[in-house]
Protein backbone atom coordinates (compact mmCIF):
# COMPACT_ATOMS: atom_id res chain seq x y z
CA UNK A 1 0.00 0.00 0.00
CA UNK A 2 1.29 3.75 -0.84
CA UNK A 3 2.15 6.06 2.49
CA UNK A 4 -0.27 8.31 3.02
CA UNK A 5 -0.43 11.99 2.93
CA UNK A 6 -1.08 14.78 5.68
CA UNK A 7 -2.84 17.37 6.09
CA UNK A 8 -3.31 20.72 8.83
CA UNK A 9 -5.67 23.48 7.89
CA UNK A 10 -5.55 26.16 9.84
CA UNK A 11 -5.14 24.07 13.33
CA UNK A 12 -4.97 25.52 16.94
CA UNK A 13 -4.99 24.27 20.24
CA UNK A 14 -5.88 26.72 23.59
CA UNK A 15 -5.46 24.93 26.70
CA UNK A 16 -7.40 27.60 28.84
CA UNK A 17 -5.25 30.78 28.43
CA UNK A 18 -2.50 29.07 26.79
CA UNK A 19 -2.76 29.21 22.97
CA UNK A 20 -0.35 25.70 22.07
CA UNK A 21 -0.84 25.45 18.52
CA UNK A 22 -1.42 28.70 16.63
CA UNK A 23 -2.87 28.21 12.86
CA UNK A 24 -0.87 25.90 11.62
CA UNK A 25 -1.42 25.14 7.89
CA UNK A 26 0.64 22.44 6.45
CA UNK A 27 1.38 19.53 3.96
CA UNK A 28 3.20 16.54 4.26
CA UNK A 29 3.52 14.00 0.82
CA UNK A 30 3.62 10.38 1.35
CA UNK A 31 6.69 8.49 1.90
CA UNK A 32 7.96 11.76 4.03
CA UNK A 33 10.41 11.48 6.36
CA UNK A 34 9.47 14.50 8.85
CA UNK A 35 11.35 16.12 11.59
CA UNK A 36 9.73 18.74 13.60
CA UNK A 37 11.94 20.76 16.00
CA UNK A 38 11.65 22.72 18.63
CA UNK A 39 12.43 23.75 22.33
CA UNK A 40 9.99 22.90 25.21
CA UNK A 41 6.59 24.52 25.08
CA UNK A 42 6.83 25.20 21.15
CA UNK A 43 3.91 23.31 20.83
CA UNK A 44 5.13 20.01 18.71
CA UNK A 45 4.03 17.38 21.15
CA UNK A 46 0.50 18.59 20.86
CA UNK A 47 0.74 19.23 17.00
CA UNK A 48 1.63 15.39 16.39
CA UNK A 49 -0.87 14.31 19.09
CA UNK A 50 -3.71 15.75 17.26
CA UNK A 51 -2.98 13.70 14.18
CA UNK A 52 -4.59 10.34 16.07
CA UNK A 53 -6.29 12.46 17.86
CA UNK A 54 -4.82 12.28 21.45
CA UNK A 55 -5.70 15.99 21.40
CA UNK A 56 -8.69 17.35 19.60
CA UNK A 57 -8.18 21.01 17.70
CA UNK A 58 -9.76 24.07 18.69
CA UNK A 59 -9.93 24.78 15.54
CA UNK A 60 -9.14 23.48 12.01
CA UNK A 61 -9.11 20.27 11.17
CA UNK A 62 -6.30 17.47 9.72
CA UNK A 63 -6.52 14.82 7.02
CA UNK A 64 -5.10 11.61 6.15
CA UNK A 65 -5.17 10.87 2.34
CA UNK A 66 -7.99 13.62 1.71
CA UNK A 67 -9.90 12.66 4.53
CA UNK A 68 -10.51 13.91 7.93
CA UNK A 69 -9.72 12.76 10.91
CA UNK A 70 -13.51 13.13 12.54
CA UNK A 71 -14.66 11.27 10.15
CA UNK A 72 -14.17 7.71 11.40
CA UNK A 73 -14.65 6.96 15.33
CA UNK A 74 -10.98 8.07 16.82
CA UNK A 75 -9.97 3.83 17.67
CA UNK A 76 -10.60 3.83 13.89
CA UNK A 77 -8.24 6.13 12.82
CA UNK A 78 -5.77 4.77 15.16
CA UNK A 79 -5.52 1.44 13.74
CA UNK A 80 -3.43 2.87 10.85
CA UNK A 81 -1.26 5.14 12.60
CA UNK A 82 1.81 3.67 14.36
CA UNK A 83 2.43 6.26 17.60
CA UNK A 84 5.52 5.89 19.53
CA UNK A 85 6.58 7.90 23.11
CA UNK A 86 9.47 8.30 24.99
CA UNK A 87 7.83 6.36 27.94
CA UNK A 88 6.99 3.42 25.72
CA UNK A 89 4.12 2.44 27.44
CA UNK A 90 4.49 -1.49 27.24
CA UNK A 91 2.05 -3.14 29.57
CA UNK A 92 4.55 -4.68 32.51
CA UNK A 93 2.27 -7.52 33.26
CA UNK A 94 2.48 -8.84 28.84
CA UNK A 95 4.76 -10.59 27.56
CA UNK A 96 7.08 -9.11 24.39
CA UNK A 97 5.04 -10.85 22.04
CA UNK A 98 1.87 -9.98 23.82
CA UNK A 99 2.74 -6.67 23.58
CA UNK A 100 3.55 -6.53 20.24
CA UNK A 101 0.28 -8.19 18.77
CA UNK A 102 -2.23 -6.17 21.34
CA UNK A 103 -2.88 -3.63 18.93
CA UNK A 104 -3.33 -5.96 15.63
CA UNK A 105 -5.65 -8.34 18.15
CA UNK A 106 -7.94 -4.82 19.02
CA UNK A 107 -8.30 -4.45 15.58
CA UNK A 108 -8.96 -7.84 14.40
CA UNK A 109 -5.70 -8.75 12.83
CA UNK A 110 -3.44 -11.61 12.96
CA UNK A 111 0.19 -10.12 14.24
CA UNK A 112 3.07 -12.37 12.91
CA UNK A 113 5.24 -11.22 16.14
CA UNK A 114 8.46 -13.46 14.89
CA UNK A 115 8.35 -11.63 11.44
CA UNK A 116 7.85 -8.00 13.49
CA UNK A 117 10.71 -8.75 15.94
CA UNK A 118 12.79 -9.43 12.92
CA UNK A 119 11.83 -6.19 11.48
CA UNK A 120 13.16 -4.22 14.91
CA UNK A 121 16.20 -5.91 14.97
CA UNK A 122 15.38 -8.21 18.24
CA UNK A 123 15.92 -11.93 18.49
CA UNK A 124 13.24 -13.90 18.39
CA UNK A 125 14.00 -15.13 21.72
CA UNK A 126 12.86 -12.28 23.47
CA UNK A 127 8.94 -12.94 22.73
CA UNK A 128 8.36 -14.56 25.72
CA UNK A 129 10.66 -12.18 28.18
CA UNK A 130 8.90 -9.45 29.90
CA UNK A 131 9.23 -5.86 29.85
CA UNK A 132 11.39 -5.14 32.52
CA UNK A 133 14.11 -8.29 31.47
CA UNK A 134 14.57 -5.74 28.16
CA UNK A 135 16.95 -2.62 28.21
CA UNK A 136 15.40 0.57 27.43
CA UNK A 137 16.69 0.16 23.40
CA UNK A 138 15.00 -3.10 23.56
CA UNK A 139 11.71 -1.47 25.05
CA UNK A 140 11.77 0.91 22.39
CA UNK A 141 12.19 -1.47 19.41
CA UNK A 142 9.45 -3.22 21.17
CA UNK A 143 6.99 -0.29 21.15
CA UNK A 144 8.03 0.41 17.25
CA UNK A 145 7.34 -3.51 16.38
CA UNK A 146 3.90 -2.73 18.32
CA UNK A 147 3.36 0.09 16.26
CA UNK A 148 3.39 -1.34 13.28
CA UNK A 149 1.87 -4.24 13.92
CA UNK A 150 -1.82 -3.33 12.62
CA UNK A 151 -0.15 -2.71 9.28
CA UNK A 152 0.50 1.01 10.16
CA UNK A 153 1.03 3.31 7.15
CA UNK A 154 1.40 6.66 9.54
CA UNK A 155 4.46 6.46 12.11
CA UNK A 156 4.82 8.91 14.57
CA UNK A 157 7.78 9.55 16.82
CA UNK A 158 7.01 11.43 20.14
CA UNK A 159 10.56 12.15 21.92
CA UNK A 160 10.81 8.44 20.90
CA UNK A 161 14.62 8.01 21.53
CA UNK A 162 14.96 10.68 24.55
CA UNK A 163 15.45 8.59 27.81
CA UNK A 164 18.02 6.54 25.63
CA UNK A 165 22.12 6.85 26.16
CA UNK A 166 23.64 8.04 22.88
CA UNK A 167 25.13 5.47 21.44
CA UNK A 168 20.83 3.08 21.70
CA UNK A 169 19.70 6.34 20.43
CA UNK A 170 22.24 6.69 17.45
CA UNK A 171 21.76 3.14 16.87
CA UNK A 172 17.95 3.29 16.57
CA UNK A 173 17.25 6.54 14.96
CA UNK A 174 19.28 4.72 12.39
CA UNK A 175 17.34 1.81 12.10
CA UNK A 176 13.43 3.70 12.39
CA UNK A 177 15.13 5.70 9.15
CA UNK A 178 15.87 2.05 7.56
CA UNK A 179 12.22 0.71 8.25
CA UNK A 180 10.80 3.98 7.25
CA UNK A 181 12.55 3.69 3.70
CA UNK A 182 11.78 -0.55 3.73
CA UNK A 183 7.65 0.06 4.68
CA UNK A 184 7.31 3.36 2.77
CA UNK A 185 6.23 5.07 5.49
CA UNK A 186 5.10 8.64 5.95
CA UNK A 187 7.15 8.84 9.31
CA UNK A 188 6.87 12.57 11.67
CA UNK A 189 9.68 12.51 13.99
CA UNK A 190 9.34 14.89 17.46
CA UNK A 191 12.70 16.08 19.16
CA UNK A 192 14.43 18.66 20.51
CA UNK A 193 17.63 17.43 18.87
CA UNK A 194 18.12 19.34 15.81
CA UNK A 195 21.22 17.13 14.83
CA UNK A 196 19.11 13.78 15.22
CA UNK A 197 16.60 15.78 13.20
CA UNK A 198 19.53 16.95 9.99
CA UNK A 199 20.65 13.26 10.30
CA UNK A 200 17.38 11.62 9.88
CA UNK A 201 14.53 13.80 7.58
CA UNK A 202 14.22 14.46 4.50
CA UNK A 203 12.22 17.75 5.43
CA UNK A 204 13.08 19.74 8.76
CA UNK A 205 9.97 21.77 10.23
CA UNK A 206 10.77 23.97 13.16
CA UNK A 207 8.39 25.42 15.34
CA UNK A 208 7.98 28.42 18.26
CA UNK A 209 4.94 29.39 20.18
CA UNK A 210 2.77 26.93 18.85
CA UNK A 211 3.27 28.47 14.82
CA UNK A 212 5.87 27.17 12.38
CA UNK A 213 8.67 29.10 11.88
CA UNK A 214 10.76 27.21 8.98
CA UNK A 215 10.41 24.72 6.64
CA UNK A 216 13.32 23.05 4.76
CA UNK A 217 15.81 20.61 3.83
CA UNK A 218 18.54 19.76 6.18
CA UNK A 219 20.99 20.92 3.67
CA UNK A 220 19.31 24.17 3.29
CA UNK A 221 19.52 24.53 7.41
CA UNK A 222 23.16 24.14 6.85
CA UNK A 223 23.48 26.35 4.44
CA UNK A 224 22.16 28.89 6.62
CA UNK A 225 18.60 28.99 5.70
CA UNK A 226 14.99 28.55 7.57
CA UNK A 227 15.03 32.13 9.84
CA UNK A 228 16.85 32.78 13.02
CA UNK A 229 15.15 30.85 15.20
CA UNK A 230 16.33 27.72 12.88
CA UNK A 231 20.21 28.99 12.64
CA UNK A 232 19.21 28.68 16.70
CA UNK A 233 18.68 25.08 16.67
CA UNK A 234 21.05 24.44 14.24
CA UNK A 235 24.14 26.35 16.11
CA UNK A 236 24.32 24.02 18.79
CA UNK A 237 25.69 21.12 16.96
CA UNK A 238 27.64 23.05 14.86
CA UNK A 239 29.25 24.76 17.96
CA UNK A 240 30.06 21.14 19.21
CA UNK A 241 31.88 19.97 16.38
CA UNK A 242 34.08 22.79 16.08
CA UNK A 243 35.21 22.48 19.61
CA UNK A 244 35.40 19.08 18.71
CA UNK A 245 37.30 19.62 15.85
CA UNK A 246 39.44 22.19 18.67
CA UNK A 247 40.18 19.34 21.26
CA UNK A 248 41.92 17.37 18.40
CA UNK A 249 43.59 20.33 17.07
Amino acid sequence: MPAVSLRFEGVSRRFGATLAVDDVSLEIAGGSFVALVGTSGSGKSTLLKMVNRLVEPSAGRVLIDGTDITDAPAPVVRRGIGYVFQEVGLFPHMTVAENVAIGARIAGKPADVGALLDLVSLPREVADRMPDALSGGQRQRVGIARALAPGARLLLLDEAMGALDPVTRDALGGEIRRLHDRLDLTTILVTHDMAEALLLADRVLVMTAGRIVADATPAALLAGGGGEAAQALVAVPRDQAERLRAITG
